[in-house]
């Protein structure tokens, strides 16, 4: 739909990206070959994974949406991106919705996307599937206006005949879509913390909220995502 508002068709572009990284990193995963160098160390790692979802969601919106501001995590030499990277697919259901009216006049130079393209790498190596996410994150005037969510492994313990992946997005005013909450008694609370990067200063947070429940896990995404999103059932 070319008349929706341009925020409305980036969000429907950003969901096919993110399904399209989704499946490039599942296809690293399956290659055997993940292409792993360190960053700053042995616990900020890079795959191969990384580097090609990067591109093809920095590229496929690039191409869509060329006034658009995009920010990538990790820094990759300026090069050509091939054409099997590229994403030329919106949600056609995203289209249908109806623009929260704080966003419908927005212009395409005014909006910056985030872009995490795995989030979750060190778990990725590791072999820890569910803590691995794709993010893209839409921003106007500093402060987040919409999002996407790929979870390139949700139902893989499912086994072989199990269709791998989902994809969830939200935005103020319109709500949250491709899950269902959790329900937890009003009476506990669950926090979610960090499984590599604690300190004294996480414990002590974590302990004056005096919680029923830690849980601890890698990835920005796969905490938000292990707190309000029903997990698959086995």
């Amino acid at each position: 739909m070319s008349g929706s508002p341009v925020v409305m068709r980036l969000v429907a572009s950003a969901y096919s990206v993110a399904e399209k990284a989704g499946a490039i990193v599942r296809k690293v995963l399956h290659s055997g070959d993940l292409g792993i160098v360190e960053k700053t160390g042995a616990n900020d790692l890079q795959t191969l994974a990384d580097r090609l979802a990067q591109q093809s969601i920095c590229a496929s919106l690039s191409r869509r949406f060329p006034k658009l501001t995009i920010i990538g995590e990790e820094e990759l030499p300026a090069e050509e991106t091939g054409e099997d990277l590229i994403e030329n697919g919106q949600a056609e259901e995203i289209l249908q919705k109806s623009c929260p009216a704080e966003y419908s006049g927005l212009k395409e130079e005014e909006l910056v996307v985030w872009v995490d393209p795995l989030d979750g790498t060190k778990e990725y190596t590791e072999g820890l599937l569910d803590n691995v996410t794709v993010l893209i994150g839409i921003a106007y005037e500093g402060k987040a206006i919409a999002g996407v969510i790929n979870q390139p492994f949700y139902n893989y313990q499912h086994g072989a005949g199990a269709v791998l992946g989902r994809t969830m997005w939200g935005m103020p005013g319109l709500g949250a879509f491709g899950f269902q909450l959790q329900e937890v008694p009003g009476d506990r609370r669950i926090v979610t913390t960090t499984r590599s990067h604690s300190n004294k200063l996480v414990t002590d947070c974590v302990d004056a909220m005096e919680p029923h429940e830690v849980t601890r896990v890698g990835g920005a995404g796969n905490k938000e995502t292990s707190l309000a999103v029903t997990p698959p059932k086995h």
